[in-house]
């Protein structure tokens, strides 16, 4: 879309700093905006202004007609502009809304089934009118689902040389009992360093088998080529690491692992074990990690045997990032960045508790998740990944000389 140029007026201005109608100010400013928005978009759609004369005009504005939207700062009325040979379309109020809407279907699904409460009955009837039938569901479910189901199954066609992965469980009611399901999730850094939702899937359990069947998903989507694969170290799911991503290196989450330490380790000599491991983390280069494992192999040898056990075993997995240029380690030596994800999604999972079925399920996560991957992808990049490829192109040059 070309660029808008947005004008507002001094009263909703000052109405932003004062104390008194603070919310009413913030709703009539994306009012403002998003009205604004509109105009552009349908400017641009017929190739001239309001009043402009041009030979490449292909329709001509006829009114307009006020439509209401919801939104977190409160309810908003946008003039939505008519043509005379067409009808205009906008993704403004599908793209912003698609969580609300599988949020209220939800909602909408649990009152049907009868395993809603009175609250919930109340907010349905609010945001939906007085009375909903399960056609009415159906019809709304028509619309958004091929949407999620489009988003989940899209080609892969970059490449993504860092894949982070993880799982947070949520209760689904299946053959009129409650079960626990797991949200598979992977995120990846894409060749242009900007994150993206690759995939995501329901499944019973974190075990091999399912956590196999997501990645197969994946690569038959188009995943190639993987650098390095970040996860914590659930026995499952660095199975079907190793089985599926036998080119990459994992890293192991740092995080979960100084979690680890507390358990091995006395009171007294936690902090100044974890101090030790935090060196170990930021060494330099592999020889200096391998230093600061032998330090701490002869300082707690003798003192705290399971400790250092638990070290040992673990550094392969806890310093992989360390083969990488120092710029990209400090973000790909956690999964922090997908619970941060994880942890927006329970905020809206949690207003259900309890999903009516597994298709409002996956209709929920696939809404908030297409959100979150549309949001990255208009912002900031994640990583520059000029240096990563470099470092790649040189790595392969060295291997060609050695073998020559």
């Amino acid at each position: 879309m070309a660029q808008v140029n947005i004008t507002l007026e001094m009263e909703v201005l000052k109405g932003l700093f004062t104390s008194d109608g603070k919310d009413k100010a913030f709703a009539r400013l994306l009012e403002t905006i998003l009205n604004q928005v509109l105009e552009a978009q349908v400017t641009e759609r017929i190739g001239a202004a309001p009043y402009e004369r041009s030979d490449t005009r292909e329709a001509y504005r006829n009114g307009s007609r006020a439509r209401g939207i919801t939104t977190r700062v409160g309810s908003l009325r946008l003039n939505v502009p008519r043509l005379r040979n067409g009808e205009f379309t906008t993704e403004l109020f599908t793209r912003y809304q698609r969580s609300e809407q599988a949020l209220v279907l939800a909602m909408m699904e649990m009152v049907i089934n009868g395993v809603s409460t009175r609250k919930v009955q109340a907010v349905t009837k609010e945001l939906c009118g007085e009375s909903f039938s399960k056609s009415t569901v159906s019809n709304l479910c028509k619309a958004l689902d091929p949407v999620v189901e489009a988003f989940r199954d899209r080609p892969l066609e970059k490449h993504y040389p860092f894949v982070i992965v993880d799982a947070f469980y949520t209760k689904v009611r299946e053959n009129k009992r409650v079960s626990s399901k797991g949200i598979l999730v992977a995120m990846a850094v894409n060749e242009e360093g900007y994150r993206e939702v690759i995939g995501f899937e329901a499944a019973r359990t974190e075990t091999e088998i399912s956590w196999s069947e997501f990645f197969s998903s994946l690569q038959a989507r188009g995943l190639k080529d993987v650098d390095t694969v970040i996860s914590d170290n659930h026995k499952g799911l660095v199975l079907a690491i190793r089985k599926h991503f036998q080119s990459a290196s994992r890293q192991r989450c740092q995080t979960h692992f100084s979690r680890n330490i507390p358990d091995k380790t006395p009171r007294p000599l936690q902090k100044e074990m974890l101090e030790s491991l935090h060196s170990l983390y930021e060494a330099r280069d592999m020889k200096s990690a391998r230093a600061s494992l032998e330090e701490i192999i002869g300082r707690y040898e003798k003192t705290l045997p399971e400790t250092v056990l638990l070290i040992e075993e673990a550094f392969d997995d806890i310093t992989a990032v360390i083969a990488l240029p120092q710029k990209y380690r400090k973000r790909l030596r956690t999964t922090n960045s997908i619970e941060r994800l994880n942890e927006e999604i329970r905020r809206r999972e949690r207003v259900i508790r309890i999903f009516p079925n597994k298709g409002s399920l996956i209709r929920l996560m696939g809404a908030l998740l297409m959100e979150q991957d549309e949001r990255w992808s208009c912002g900031r990049k994640y990583l520059d990944m000029a240096e990563y490829y470099e470092f790649k192109d040189n790595g392969s040059e060295m291997k060609k000389e050695k073998v020559a």
